[in-house]
């Protein structure tokens, strides 16, 4: 690595450490002034002020907000998000079988949207204009403009209601087998990877159309170059900046589908579990999964960014 692209591979990091710092004080801030707390939900709208009172006291609530902000973020730093104001359990306890169910989920959706959107983008960019290529802007665009929940919810209707091919439900308790776990997880998987694959596609389209209208590729053209080598040894090789940033934010566009998926799906991930602690107030456990789904989106972005950066140097040089 070449001293120019540490220093900017360095910056990088560091922007992403200074909006990480800007996403900390945010979420503590914002989760704090939620209207309500979680002694009005274990008590009941029948307590009396005093015993209101002496709740709050017990769970640390009446002290002061930059004193409460001083204890999380230093439970943060030694890693421990600190215990579930609803049930005394540690956050961390609660929060590692939901985040395995969040991970499975998302990496079932991306092994099955990368290879899809990758191929889809390059036939829409190497057959532009043409009949596929238009079909195929007008059902991306048409994903695109359709929010998630609608696409969700016609597809238990269709699937679930009316045909009954899959269930609506997602138990992941019942999966004792591959037919089982196709079963479980097609709805979410192929409605969360639609919405991916949409913004992936046309993302991957223009990036690759702007690489195809570069001299060299031209130059390859009229030297009789196969068209599968000119995308695979010419074309490809020089956007994996590009097309990687379209994918990291393709992906990152997932953490807001899972919530609405898991919410759809009574699917037991961490989305879910972010959702049931808002109703509830359980601030802590809002807290640590807002800041988990901020890092992952802060972490696809950097590594993008840093991928783009070698890319661009990588080419430069050559």
């Amino acid at each position: 690595m070449s001293a120019g692209l540490a220093r900017l591979v360095a910056r990088r990091i560091g922007t992403a450490l200074c909006s990480l710092v800007f996403v900390v004080v945010a979420i503590f801030f914002m989760t704090a002034a939620l209207p309500g707390d979680v002694a009005d939900m274990l008590l009941g709208q029948n307590a009396t002020p005093a015993a209101a009172q002496a709740l709050r006291h017990s769970l640390h609530l009446d002290q002061p907000l930059w004193l409460r902000f001083m204890h999380w973020c230093a439970g943060m730093l030694h890693g421990d998000p600190g215990t579930s104001l609803l049930t005394g359990r540690p956050v961390s306890e609660m929060l590692a079988p939901r985040l395995y169910n969040s991970l499975l989920l998302a990496g079932a959706t991306t092994v099955v949207s990368v290879p899809l959107a990758l191929l889809l983008g390059l036939a829409c960019a190497t057959w532009r204009d043409t009949h596929f290529d238009r079909v195929m802007t007008v059902l991306t665009l048409g994903v695109v403009s359709v929010p998630a929940f609608l696409i969700a919810t016609v597809a238990v209707f269709v699937f679930a209601v009316q045909f009954r091919i899959v269930p609506a439900l997602s138990d992941i308790r019942s999966i004792h087998s591959v037919g089982q776990f196709i079963l479980t997880f097609a709805m979410p998987v192929s409605t969360l990877a639609s919405i991916t694959m949409a913004q992936m596609i046309r993302m991957i389209r223009a990036c690759m159309i702007d690489v195809f209208s570069a001299p060299y590729i031209e130059m390859a053209v009229l030297k009789g170059v196969p068209p599968i080598r000119i995308v695979l040894h010419h074309a490809l090789p020089n956007a994996i900046g590009p097309v990687a940033n379209a994918i990291a934010l393709s992906l990152s566009s997932l953490l807001g589908g899972v919530v609405v998926i898991e919410t759809i799906f009574n699917y037991p991930g961490l989305a879910q579990l972010m959702v049931d602690s808002v109703m509830l107030r359980d601030v802590p456990i809002i807290q640590s999964c807002a800041l988990l789904f901020c890092l992952t989106y802060l972490f696809l972005t950097t590594l993008a960014d840093i991928v783009a950066l070698a890319s661009v140097r990588k080419g430069r040089g050559a």
